[in-house]
C-alpha cells in the first residue's frame, strides 16, 4: 500500500512537471499567434492606406481630364 501511494505521489510530480512545460509552451504560442495577428493588422492598414492613396490618384487624374475637356 505505501510503495502504490508513492508511486502515485511520483506520477503526480511527474504530470505536475508536465503541466508546467505545457502551460509554458501554450504562452509561447499565444504570443507567436499575438505577433502574427498583429503583423496581419498591420499589413491591412498598409493596404488600405495604399488603396486610398491610389483612389485619390484617380480621382485627381479624373479632375484633372475633365479640367482639360472644360478647356
Amino acid at each position: 500500500m505505501l510503495s502504490r501511494l508513492q508511486e502515485l505521489r511520483k506520477e503526480e510530480e511527474t504530470l505536475l512537471k508536465l503541466k508546467a512545460v505545457l502551460h509554458d509552451q501554450l504562452n509561447r504560442l499565444k504570443m507567436l499567434l499575438h505577433v502574427d495577428n498583429e503583423a496581419s493588422i498591420n499589413q491591412t492598414a498598409l493596404e488600405l492606406s495604399t488603396r486610398s492613396h491610389v483612389m485619390e490618384e484617380e480621382e485627381e487624374e479624373e479632375e484633372e481630364e475633365e479640367d482639360d475637356s472644360d478647356s
